[in-house]
């Protein structure tokens, strides 16, 4: 028992790092005539890493501190953000002082940079490179306004795709649906509270609950019945709140939406050790996908949508939140069902690993729901 203990809480906090959302940095770049102008919001965790802002060490930044290595983030930023115009680069420089804005996940210093660029109609580029040497999973998103464009056009720049060109005509439909489609994919597969959620509902799929204990599943027929059925549900449920949310019907606070997933991922994980919802869990699923949706509206929203394609960004990102899943369970159900007669299935991966699965999604509750960040 010690020693699942300690493994318990080795694993929070070596999984505490997931309790937060993914690191990204929000741009907002125009183009007018033969200038660019950028707002950079940068968030100070990131920053402070990088920089070592808290001079004091008492895991505390002040507006003190920030303030007196503006110039050094500034550099930081210049050294990692470059435009180019015709292939010849645009000197970037600070257009006004540094300012602090508030995220829903925290506080982010916020640059305003500028650009002459008198090449700008032969052709331009962006090319990003933040935090990709110290975190290759750093994103930066990007507004794109072109010169009198009055809608927005979002970018991703990632470690693969750390320069990409500024398009001065709006994007195919087909080339946005693609992006949000690939949106959709990388968001499942990198939430881990979403996937800890399924997963914890897909462990039961290949047992049944007899006597009071778990027993194999009958045939592989059963076992993907009740998968389709979770899946299904959940899908559902989390789509009708993503569109609600990014629509402006229903807007749900943050830190409710994102502490009661972690809560839900606490409840399906426990709901297997007594197996309480056997043969419903498909409506867990679907009363916490609910509030998964409003988690992936925040995502989308982060990334911006195109006014004037909302509905297919929209569908894109939808998409590919459902190829995400179903390509995890494409993998899971196989290698679950071959083993749901051993030992280690019924007793190592869904007993235990329930218990390991509910520490994690406990710790991350307290730090989303208290701000509670603990000694790790």
């Amino acid at each position: 028992m010690k020693a699942w203990l300690a493994a318990l809480l080795l694993a929070c906090a070596s999984f505490g790092a997931w309790a937060h959302k993914p690191s990204d940095s929000y741009l907002t770049v125009k183009a007018q005539e033969q200038r660019v102008e950028i707002r950079w919001d940068l968030a100070l965790r990131d920053l402070d890493y990088l920089l070592q802002l808290d001079r004091d060490g008492n895991g505390e930044l002040t507006w003190g501190e920030v303030r007196q290595r503006a110039d050094d983030i500034t550099r930081y930023a210049v050294e990692h953000l470059a435009v180019t115009g015709n292939g010849k680069d645009c000197a970037l420089k600070a257009s006004a002082p540094l300012q602090l804005d508030h995220h829903s996940d925290g506080t982010y210093a916020v640059l305003s940079l500028a650009a002459d660029c008198p090449n700008l109609q032969q052709g331009l580029k962006l090319r990003y490179s933040a935090l990709f040497d110290v975190d290759p999973t750093h994103r930066g998103l990007v507004q794109w306004i072109a010169p009198g464009a009055a809608t927005s056009q979002a970018l991703v720049f990632s470690s693969t795709s750390a320069e990409q060109p500024l398009q001065l005509e709006a994007p195919s439909a087909w080339q946005t649906l693609k992006q949000y489609v690939e949106e959709g994919t990388w968001h499942i597969w990198i939430g881990f509270d979403h996937i800890l959620f399924l997963l914890s509902l897909l462990l039961p799929a290949v047992l049944v609950r007899a006597a009071g204990q778990w027993e194999p599943a009958p045939s592989l027929k059963a076992s993907l019945w009740e998968v389709l059925k979770v899946v299904t549900a959940f899908t559902l449920a989390h789509s009708i709140t993503l569109s609600l949310a990014v629509l402006g019907v229903v807007s749900l606070p943050s830190r409710f939406v994102e502490s009661t997933i972690a809560a839900s991922v606490v409840v399906a994980a426990l709901n297997n050790l007594r197996g309480t919802i056997d043969r419903r869990r498909w409506v867990m699923a679907f009363v916490f996908g609910l509030v998964h949706g409003f988690g992936f509206a925040s995502v989308l929203a982060d990334l911006g949508l195109p006014a004037n394609a909302l509905a297919l960004a929209l569908v894109g990102f939808n998409v590919g939140v459902e190829l995400g899943q179903l390509a995890i369970v494409v993998v899971f159900v196989p290698i679950a069902f071959s083993l749901r007669r051993t030992k280690f299935y019924r007793v190592g991966v869904l007993t235990f690993g329930s218990l390991l699965v509910a520490a994690i999604a406990a710790w991350w509750f307290a730090q989303r729901a208290f701000d509670f960040q603990g000694p790790f």
